[in-house]
């Protein structure tokens, strides 16, 4: 039996998560890969076993199925290694909410928020007892911006982040070391945007940060506790005026910046 830390991430497959799955690995993790799709997460699975000698588990689930959801939460709660879970599953929409297809609004959410409500109770009840672990919810710069256009996705990390924030007070309460993190990012490169159709021309290079960026900010912030990690000064200074920005302002900007989002032709 293996004696490292255990991390457990959802959304393995590309992007973000497959880059924590990297990262994770050379921090000498083991680990736990749930995606939906199959090839390629089986496929990062064997690279990463080969490459740091870690026990590498894939496990193909689509996180809002309900029965999918549970036989995951299982294994996050009974792993006895368990040091880490990273909710990084999720997607994008683009177009007024009325217009959109509810069924995808409402996988959103139950992806969103659903999956990561039961996923993090499984990891606490897990880690909690045991004084030691982590969870990162990947929440967006989105989450402290009106959605115009992006009402579901703006909605859905804006109560990540409450949640996050709410679980790290319970835990300081209870005095437990258990960590809690918000990972915030901007626009990232990545697959994201690609299935979102997304045309990525409008948005400032200057704007587009790198997914290796993001997980090792989100990884030196752990290390340092820190519950909010915006990755980037332009995002940290854009955060930072959102807060203190009057409602009427932030209206205008959401109007502006779902012209900008429109799908590519």
């Amino acid at each position: 039996m293996s004696d490292r830390p255990l991390a457990v991430i959802t959304g393995a497959s590309a992007g973000i998560g497959a880059t924590f799955a990297r990262k994770l690995a050379q921090r000498g993790y083991d680990l736990v890969l749930i995606a939906r799709r199959e090839d390629r997460l089986r496929a990062l699975a064997a690279e990463l076993a080969e490459t740091y000698h870690i026990d590498v588990s894939p496990i193909p689930a689509d996180l809002a199925a309900e029965d999918d959801l549970e036989r995951v939460a299982g294994h996050v709660q009974n792993a006895p290694r368990l040091r880490l879970l990273v909710n990084n599953a999720g997607f994008g929409t683009l177009g007024f909410f009325q217009e959109a297809d509810v069924r995808r609004q409402m996988q959103m959410h139950r992806l969103h928020v659903l999956a990561i409500t039961r996923l993090t109770h499984a990891a606490l009840v897990n880690m909690a007892p045991r004084r030691a672990g982590a969870v990162i919810n990947v929440s967006s710069v989105a989450a402290f911006m009106i959605g115009a256009g992006n009402v579901s996705y703006c909605a859905t990390k804006a109560w990540i982040n409450a949640f996050t924030q709410g679980l790290a007070l319970e835990l300081s309460a209870k005095k437990s070391p258990v960590k809690m993190q918000a990972l915030c990012p901007g626009f990232v490169l990545s697959e994201f945007h690609d299935v979102l159709g997304m045309d990525r021309a409008p948005v400032p290079k200057s704007f587009w940060l790198t997914a290796d960026f993001v997980v090792e900010q989100s990884l030196l912030g752990l290390d340092a506790g820190r519950l909010f990690v915006i990755p980037g000064l332009r995002y940290k200074m854009t955060v930072f005026a959102l807060r203190w920005l009057p409602d009427p302002i932030l209206r205008r900007i959401a109007r502006f910046m779902s012209r900008r989002r429109r799908p590519k032709k």
